[in-house]
């Protein structure tokens, strides 16, 4: 019982902490060794890009994306911008249409951000294509900061970063900005060691030659359209100077209903990309997948449970201390979650319960999302969550 306590707690820890102290010592040690990664100069020979927005009942943000989409900077000659309005009901095509330098895909129907993202491949020319969402805003450059990369024959995917704007950092989806914070850290030491482990929907990019279609059921497109560029051999870089700002979920039962997605299509995903967990092709790769992306899909959630009943067992037929202790302060933490979740539901806004209490939910949505995935009531076509 206390050799399964302890591994238990040892898994629990690697996957959100110790990972993130391994990794970075791994880059200062190859960084001490083989030097800080260059980005290559393309001496002003920029590629040809292909811009796609996959924007389904926008109205009320498409002509604000719309604007930040042409503002954006990059040689004018070299890039083209496309907007897929598949199945939109509201106005949204019509504003679209009002843009001459936009190529807009409509027809009726819905048939999913993957069918859209298909159909708009199919007008693809261009080098480079980059996806990013409607309901977010792109810094100026970058474009520009994104396909610098692409001077390097093995970089085959760039991820930007997503940002969240929260507009009051004592509401409970406070969390999710701390998460992404973190996230971004753990991104850009993983692009330093060696590639990046997936990309941010929001804001993505790729070869459009190593582009790799996707089955329409899949969840999560972004993640699986990277990584079957990554399992070919291709680094996945992380550019944080090219970021995609958007806000918050409405509240916290908006940011549970997007994790149970996330978390669904994570286990899809990791049964569909079964080869990566295989470390011989690819030791780097597939340890900072199984590190960064498996252990947190899968088994920890269930295994913070079992240490929690284990150590509580341990702790009431022991006379050890140290039981006790680790006890208690995973007691502590469930404590300030609850209390948390207490607060959240009366409108009681004291960041520091905020935090464990999105911790905490964000496990539980692994669980129910892998259990959804197996119930097989997870749609690849799903109702978007509400922002403020």
């Amino acid at each position: 019982m206390k050799i399964a306590f302890w591994i238990s707690i040892f898994l629990v820890f690697y996957t959100f902490i110790g990972y993130g102290i391994l990794l970075y010592i791994l880059v200062k040690i190859r960084i001490a060794i083989k030097g800080k990664r260059v980005i290559p100069d393309n001496g002003g020979n920029w590629p040809t890009v292909t811009l796609i927005v996959a924007a389904y009942n926008e109205e009320s943000c498409i002509k604000n994306k719309i604007m930040n989409t042409l503002s954006l900077t990059y040689p004018q000659e070299k890039i083209k911008y496309i907007f897929v309005s598949d199945g939109s009901t509201d106005k949204t095509p019509n504003i679209i249409g009002e843009y001459k330098q936009i190529i807009l895909l409509h027809k009726e129907g819905r048939s999913g951000k993957i069918g859209a993202m298909e159909r708009a491949m199919h007008e693809v020319d261009t080098d480079i294509v980059i996806f990013t969402d409607a309901n977010t805003d792109l810094n100026k450059n970058a474009i520009l900061n994104i396909c610098r990369h692409y001077q390097d024959p093995k970089v085959g995917a760039v991820s930007g970063e997503k940002r969240v704007q929260i507009e009051d950092v004592s509401d409970a989806t406070a969390g999710e900005g701390f998460y992404w914070k973190y996230e971004s850290k753990l991104k850009t030491w993983d692009s330093e060691l060696y590639s990046v482990v997936g990309t941010a929907g929001e804001l993505f990019s790729v070869r459009t030659k190593l582009y790799e279609p996707v089955p329409p059921d899949t969840i999560l497109d972004d993640f699986m359209i990277s990584m079957l560029i990554a399992k070919k051999g291709f680094r996945i870089i992380y550019e944080d100077d090219a970021y995609a700002t958007e806000t918050g979920s409405e509240n916290i039962k908006e940011e549970l209903k997007r994790k149970i997605r996330i978390a669904a299509g994570g286990i899809q995903s990791i049964v569909r990309l079964k080869s990566l967990l295989n470390p011989f092709p690819n030791f780097v790769l597939s340890f900072q997948y199984i590190s960064h992306r498996v252990l947190r899909w899968t088994i920890t959630p269930f295994l913070m449970i079992l240490a929690f009943v284990l150590n509580g067992i341990i702790a009431w037929n022991s006379n050890e201390t140290l039981y006790r202790i680790i006890f208690s302060l995973q007691q502590l933490f469930y404590f300030l979650s609850f209390l948390g979740w207490i607060m959240e539901a009366a409108k009681v806004k004291i960041k520091v319960f905020f935090i464990p209490y999105y911790f905490c939910m964000m496990n539980y949505a692994v669980i129910a999302g892998i259990r959804r995935y197996f119930l097989k009531k997870q749609s690849v076509m799903w109702e978007k969550s509400k922002r403020k």
